[in-house]
């Protein structure tokens, strides 16, 4: 019943930026708390960066400082902005609804030196 599909990832040098998108469906962001995920080759799923109904987050010491959690309440969407990455950031990342444990497909970020 509830869906989440990300898009926006891509190929950015290091330095860059991308905006990545969670389209979200089966429940309001405004009302429920939803995460971003990465996980690269070889290496475990690790949580970036949170939002929940009252709109506080938070984020990996990782990633602090560079990148942003924001939602768009109208059209149901997610964002993660991500400035200044790093060859550390490439990864597959994830959309996550807490509420109903749903897992969108992933989108590959690749972050050149």
């Amino acid at each position: 019943q509830v869906q989440v599909v990300e898009s926006g990832g891509g190929l950015v040098q290091a330095g860059g930026s991308l905006t990545l998108s969670c389209a979200v469906s089966g429940i309001t962001v405004s009302s429920n708390a939803i995460a971003w995920y990465r996980q690269a080759p070889g290496k475990q799923r690790e949580m970036v960066a949170g939002i929940y109904n009252v709109g506080n987050t938070n984020y990996a010491d990782s990633v602090k400082g560079r990148f942003t959690i924001s939602r768009d309440n109208a059209k149901n969407r997610v964002y993660l902005q991500m400035n200044s990455l790093k060859p550390e950031d490439t990864a597959v990342y994830y959309c996550y609804a807490t509420i109903s444990r749903t897992w969108g497909q992933g989108t590959q970020v690749t972050v050149s030196s």
